[in-house]
């Protein structure tokens, strides 16, 4: 029987954080290690890496609802292997794929991170990818926070999956970012993601200021810079 990981839940500013924490502690059943408000995504896995002894841990959003009936395959990773994702239910897309899903992954891939602007796509291995649902990726929990997840996947992905994902895929998970079915704001995560797909055409695919997508200070600024913002603070 293979005991029981770590679980880490790696917050910012989501307004549902401590719920979600508590959540998924009851789920799962054990406490749950939490890094909250660090700047920078690539700093805050890294520092992540820290809060735990095993090899490797399970690693949750702040925005992350786990489903109660969810018990999470720890079965350890094979050779080569960085980490397991499952799914998540995405409210305003209506889909369910890794954007935002639950993760277990090897402390020591977190040491050695590569550069991408997509932080967890420079883990030094291959990405196993679940076909189960773990529970929905609450990013919808305010204008702000809705912009911005539209914002930086639209971006990333209109610039190109850096997980190798087929073109066909990408397409539709673009196309639904941009006509949401679902959840709140949705007006919010259509600007977001104009925006974000207009940032991802007027900067070159090597351009340095493709990491403002990781600094949660720039986005909030490039937030309050659209003729709506007023409306949402």
């Amino acid at each position: 029987m293979n005991p029981r990981p770590d679980a880490v839940m790696l917050s910012f500013d989501e307004p549902l954080a401590n719920d979600l924490h508590t959540h998924l502690e009851q789920v799962l059943d054990r406490p749950v290690k939490r890094l909250h408000g660090v700047v920078g995504m690539r700093r805050a896995y890294r520092l992540a890496a820290e809060l735990v002894d095993a090899d490797t841990f399970l690693l949750a959003d702040g925005d992350f609802r786990i489903n109660t009936s969810f018990t999470p395959d720890t079965a350890p990773l094979v050779e080569g292997v960085a980490m397991r994702v499952w799914k998540a239910s995405n409210p305003v897309t209506g889909r369910a794929y890794g954007y935002g899903g639950m993760k277990l992954i090897r402390r020591d891939a977190l040491r050695h991170l590569g550069e991408a602007v997509d932080v967890l796509a420079a883990l030094p291995g291959t990405v196993e990818f679940s076909p189960h649902v773990a529970g929905t990726t609450r990013f919808d929990q305010s204008p702000y926070h809705a912009w911005k997840a539209a914002f930086r996947e639209v971006a990333m992905l209109t610039r190109g999956c850096e997980y190798g994902t087929h073109t066909h895929t990408t397409r539709e998970q673009l196309r639904a970012w941009h006509t949401p079915a679902g959840g709140e704001f949705t007006d919010w995560v259509q600007r977001g993601a104009a925006a974000g797909a207009d940032f991802a055409r007027t900067t070159p695919a090597d351009a340095p200021q493709w990491q403002h997508l990781n600094d949660p200070r720039w986005l909030r600024e490039r937030f309050e810079q659209t003729p709506e913002q007023n409306e949402a603070l």
